[in-house]
């Protein structure tokens, strides 16, 4: 959800107002960083998230923010982590697609994700293209679907592995256009890329806030017109701290937060990524995780996903 102006204004002020806060301390006595985990690795679009917003937070408060990347499980270790850790502000936890996805994906994890995790602000959406690498003749989403029909099940996608939000990107889209696609699994989006680039295989649906690089420098394609055919998914992230932290401290965040992503200059750092400002409030981000999770859960059991 895109803030009014006015509301994204009044947000962003009263994180300069807001007064100190029990439990959470800004200041020269407490030298702990407050840290944003990260389950995925440097380089990745939720990574290059984080880091952007932790400088930003950092030179705003005083405060210093750190990315601590925890790799592993599709996200769940990082996730882990924080359920696990003290609720005091000074372990955060980057949100994004996996989270969501990761509900109905894995029958069992160490934790409940919509009740151990509380929100505290969205930060940024990208859509996913439709990426073609050199090899692929067609030059829009409507020849690509129209070549698949034609050639049913002999057409390849990519992903950066089973129940990744480029893997469902992919199923939704065949959901959505009839066709059928044979998905060659990669380990990481590096792998992904590695394989349209060589042209193994015919197109990935990565977000585009992680593909800007190669489609600016021409390696790669988006083809365009997925959008109508009503062909749309877009990737989000966010801010999430664990269950049972004080509603000040989170108020205290979320307007922190809503306030440097106010900055025109982070704007544009992560438009030039390929991304656009979302901000909000908690619930706003909390009502955005549940949409998301409903939506990745149809597409799941739709598609026949599962991770044996």
């Amino acid at each position: 959800m895109t803030l009014p102006r006015r509301t994204f204004v009044r947000l962003a002020a009263s994180a300069v107002a807001a007064p100190a806060i029990s439990g959470f301390a800004w200041a020269a006595t407490d030298a702990r960083p407050v840290r944003i985990m990260v389950g995925f690795a440097p380089g990745s679009a939720p990574d290059i998230i984080a880091r952007l917003i932790a400088q930003s937070l950092s030179e705003r408060t005083g405060q210093k923010f750190m990315v601590d990347n925890r790799i592993g499980t599709g996200g769940n270790v990082a996730t882990e982590a924080v359920v696990n850790a003290a609720p005091d502000g000074h372990t955060l936890l980057m949100v994004g697609p996996s989270n969501a996805i990761d509900v109905t994906l894995y029958d069992k994890l160490g934790f409940d994700f919509p009740h151990d995790i509380a929100p505290i602000a969205a930060l940024v959406s990208s859509p996913h293209v439709m990426a073609a690498g050199p090899c692929l003749a067609v030059k829009t989403a409507p020849e690509f679907i129209a070549l698949a029909k034609a050639n049913p099940g002999k057409l390849t996608m990519a992903s950066a592995g089973v129940g990744t939000a480029s893997h469902l990107a992919g199923e939704l889209f065949q959901m959505q256009t009839g066709i059928t696609l044979e998905h060659i699994v990669y380990r990481g989006g590096a792998g992904a890329y590695a394989a349209l680039l060589d042209g193994r295989v015919d197109v990935y649906f990565p977000p585009l806030i992680s593909a800007t690089n190669h489609l600016r420098s021409g390696t790669l394609r988006a083809l365009p017109g997925s959008a109508a055919p009503g062909c749309e998914s877009t990737t989000w992230f966010g801010i999430g701290a664990p269950r049972n932290t004080p509603t000040d401290v989170i108020v205290r965040l979320n307007g922190t937060i809503n306030a440097a992503l106010a900055d025109p200059a982070l704007a544009a750092r992560l438009a030039d990524f390929g991304g656009s400002v979302i901000a909000g409030s908690p619930a706003d981000f909390g009502a955005l995780i549940a949409r998301e999770t409903t939506k990745w859960a149809k597409v799941i059991k739709a598609s026949g996903t599962t991770l044996s």
